[in-house]
């Protein structure tokens, strides 16, 4: 029996990144041998086997491996050029087996987000795998808990916009994420708006929003904070009047096709609706910006407002030439939520008082603290 270690250890090894996870190839055993060894099996088809001290996965001997490693005398076993590869900065698929899974039109395009920085681009012969897979509508058969998978795990990758663009290139966007697609072609008014198209607006934002925060929930909401512009009719181009409330429906119904957490589902909700009052927040009447921070919830969910926050900023931030710019309206609108919830009421003040009538006197009070920050 030989044992040697494969897959993305090893291939980051080679890339001097950390590992995050190892796998290991048995050669030469058969299940009850590792079963006696005190290892677990999980899974039907292709068992993999659980190490009983490190709990790190050992499957028996397949085919489709690029690159192994002999842990012990750190020889490589590289039958198809994978070594190549990595110095090129390419990735390519190993085999014509490929186009059997239409899950790896998703893997390839998550690698491509992680390895970008990298240099790393994908083979032009893996491009038109998967773009024959998209052709044969392969990819209608995917499962939608596993197309979120893929994307959730994009979405932490260095640059996360690079996922969406190669589904792109090999026609799997309009399938997997019509939503997005639409956007593409779609135009802004260029005042505002510089790239003009709102699908390279979208993952502009996307790129800013991947600057700004490594979480997951708020890059989301960047990616469908104007999915309501696809929807604008085009004799209204390239205005797009009530986008943000369009947008909404668009995201509650990708949400619910590919079974998306309720953390990714509200942020994205509470910025499509009111990015737009992020933008102009120092034109706010105190009680319409008391309102909004009332709407955001941000007196009991701190976390989440600072969340919407930086989508917005990136928002703002995801525009040719402006991608530098500015964005005070991040500091002012914190200063604000900062101040009304500082407000406290004596209790000699309430007593007598009704739910309602306390609520009355909070608000009056946190009016007067927005009032007093503004002055200041």
């Amino acid at each position: 029996m030989q044992i040697y270690l494969v897959g993305g250890a090893v291939r980051d090894e080679l890339l001097n990144l950390p590992a995050r996870e190892r796998d290991w190839v048995v050669v030469g055993a058969r299940p009850e041998d590792l079963l006696a060894r005190g290892f677990k099996p999980v899974g039907k088809d292709f068992p993999v086997f659980l190490h009983p001290q490190t709990g790190e996965e050992y499957a028996l001997a397949r085919t489709e491996r690029k690159i192994a490693k002999d842990p012990d005398s750190g020889a490589l076993i590289d039958p198809f050029g994978g070594q190549r590869d990595l110095d090129d900065r390419t990735l390519r698929h190993v085999s014509p087996a490929f186009v059997e899974d239409p899950v790896r039109v998703l893997r390839v395009a998550r690698f491509a987000a992680r390895f970008a920085q990298l240099g790393f681009r994908v083979a032009a012969e893996t491009l038109s795998l998967m773009r024959e897979i998209a052709a044969r509508g392969e990819l209608d058969a995917l499962v939608s808990e596993r197309v979120w998978q893929e994307t959730q795990r994009a979405l932490e990758m260095p640059t996360p916009a690079r996922f969406f663009e190669v589904l792109r290139d090999t026609n799997a966007l309009p399938v997997i994420f019509p939503e997005l697609h639409a956007l593409f072609g779609v135009p802004q008014p260029e005042r505002w708006h510089p790239e003009i198209d709102s699908g390279v607006h979208t993952l502009m934002v996307l790129e800013q929003a991947a600057k700004l925060s490594a979480d997951p929930v708020v890059r989301f909401a960047a990616l469908t904070h104007d999915l309501g512009k696809g929807t604008t009719p085009p004799s209204e181009w390239p205005r797009h009047i009530a986008h943000e409330q369009r947008g909404v429906a668009l995201i509650e119904k990708l949400c619910d096709r590919l079974r998306i957490p309720n953390a990714y589902r509200e942020l994205a909700v509470l910025v499509s609706r009111y990015h737009l009052d992020a933008h102009r927040v120092t034109e706010l009447r105190d009680t319409t910006l008391l309102e909004l921070l009332e709407r955001l919830d941000a007196f009991r969910r701190a976390a989440r407002f600072e969340q919407w926050v930086l989508a917005c900023e990136a928002d703002a931030r995801g525009r040719k030439g402006l991608e530098n710019r500015d964005y005070s309206q991040a500091d002012y609108l914190r200063r604000a939520r900062k101040a009304a919830a500082s407000v406290t009421l004596d209790a000699t003040e309430l007593d007598g008082l009704d739910g309602p009538k306390i609520a009355e006197k909070l608000r009056k009070a946190r009016l007067a603290a927005l009032a007093s920050q503004r002055r200041g």
